[in-house]
């Protein structure tokens, strides 16, 4: 593609738009907060836009989006860069699109379940706005804290609550999407049933910002879970935890969490939190199984089930947390094993999916190929969807192994979950750091149908350029 400059009469132009001071530039910003737009949680990659704009309303949106169409500006919508496949980095330079002020909860429909949001709202301030009327929004990734739907639903974003409940994808019933042209459309209708015409809103989720900009989604809501039962299950050989997932499902139970970590994931999480948590030196993993529903004795039957499960593996003594600040302090272990690896490492993370019954081969594999090439990894991740997180240390490896030579162990990796029926990625997305191997996920014939839908969504290419599988 080739794209232009935004030049000084162009960002004039989007100053008339949403006012000079939600124009931000190199040269009148403070340093730091203007190389914030150019990272995300991806390793430590950076790629400076030209211009960042922060728009209020779909309006402005459309029309910024209108004026860089007819200009040839590459546009990469951004949330709070909590990504960690690249997917908001603007390789092209262009205007970053920031939607942190498209951030209201326009309406909690409690009749029907819905809300209808923007994608500036933070997840976990959507997820207690909701159920202080008594509902429910199950998606929950690990920076749910800080992370805006907007994000979530470019990478159909899941968590520990897919398991039970599903990913982003599953509670989207309708949004409104700025087109690469400017034109403003709703992709469906806010009902739970729709069979007309082809379904715009799961393309949209998932695209990437590719596609389009959403700027309000309506969303499906469930009755909030009264009860939980969380345990700790500690394993003496970590290829057990893996094979125990699948068991459990199998008699019956459906936890709305189950959570894998490797004895050095959860041990450098508590210590990276400061919380005390004694790990015996025989144990290799630990299984966090949480079950909920409206019937707290129901949920111990299903505990009682969960145990005598276990019963078939050597396991240590298991922790059932028997009050909410416990049960905090595990969520809390769990959800920062990522910074806890950030903080202890340079590290490449890798997100792995498979069907649950085959993690022990998948975790094995992984193991294998780190020992074959000479590197060490801490694995985790949402055992009960199959989905492992596989973080490969820096450690002692060389520049060259490092910026080169773990791309054939990574590709072996991803080669193997294919084997075993998976894919590339859960839920972090493609964006820029895995767009080199998509084409061991995807067949040649799948990338062709993709080009041709991006060809007719944004005919000069300017959305979000250079992300999942291009080639620029």
């Amino acid at each position: 593609m080739n794209f232009q400059v935004l030049t000084p009469a162009l960002v004039a132009h989007l100053e008339e738009i949403v006012g000079a001071a939600f124009v931000l530039t190199a040269q009148r910003t403070e340093a730091a907060e203007y190389a914030g737009y150019g990272r995300d949680h991806t390793e430590d990659l950076h790629y400076a836009p030209e211009v960042v704009v922060k728009p209020a309303n779909a309006g402005q949106v459309s029309q910024i989006v209108r004026l860089c169409h007819e200009n040839h500006i590459p546009v990469t919508a951004r949330g709070a860069g909590t990504g960690l496949s690249g997917g908001a980095l603007p390789l092209h330079q262009g205007l970053v699109l920031s939607t942190e002020r498209l951030n209201k909860i326009i309406e909690i429909d409690e009749r029907n379940l819905q809300a209808t949001v923007e994608p500036g709202v933070i997840n976990e301030v959507f997820q207690r706005a909701v159920q202080e009327v008594g509902l429910f929004y199950p998606p929950d990734p690990a920076s749910k804290g800080s992370c805006f739907l907007g994000g979530n639903l470019a990478h159909s974003s899941g968590g520990p609550k897919a398991v039970k409940y599903g990913t982003t994808k599953d509670y989207v019933l309708n949004l409104q999407v700025v087109l690469p042209t400017g034109e403003l459309i709703w992709t469906a209708a806010n009902t739970l049933k729709n069979s007309t015409g082809y379904n715009l809103t799961q393309l949209m989720v998932g695209s990437e910002g590719t596609l389009g900009i959403i700027t309000k989604v309506v969303f499906r809501l469930l009755p909030f879970p009264k009860h939980n039962v969380l345990m700790l299950v500690p394993f003496r050989q970590e290829a057990q935890a893996a094979e125990a997932v699948a068991a459990v499902f199998r008699a019956g139970i459906i936890p709305s969490g189950m959570e894998f970590m490797e004895r050095e994931a959860i041990a450098w999480s508590s210590d990276y939190l400061q919380i005390p948590l004694t790990l015996p030196n025989d144990i290799t993993a630990h299984l966090l199984i949480e079950l909920d529903g409206q019937d707290l004795d129901q949920l111990y039957k299903e505990a009682e089930q969960v145990y005598e499960v276990l019963g078939n593996y050597d396991v240590g003594e298991i922790l059932l947390a028997d009050n909410a600040t416990q049960k905090d302090e595990l969520w809390r272990i769990r959800r920062n094993i990522g910074n806890a690896v950030r903080y202890n490492s340079v590290y490449k993370e890798e997100d792995t999916v498979v069907p649950r019954a085959e993690l022990p081969t998948l975790l094995k594999g992984v193991k294998e190929i780190g020992r074959h090439y000479g590197f060490k990894s801490v694995c985790y991740g949402h055992a009960g969807d199959g989905n492992l997180h596989v973080n490969i240390i820096r450690g002692d490896l060389s520049d060259d192994m490092w910026n080169v030579g773990l791309r054939q162990p990574i590709t072996e990796i991803f080669e193997l979950c294919v084997k075993l029926g998976g894919t590339i990625s859960g839920e972090h997305g493609i964006g820029l750091v895995q767009k080199g191997y998509i084409g061991i996920a995807l067949p040649e014939a799948n990338l062709h149908l993709m080009r041709g839908i991006k060809q007719v969504f944004d005919p000069h290419g300017i959305m979000n350029p250079g992300k999942i599988w291009t080639t620029d």
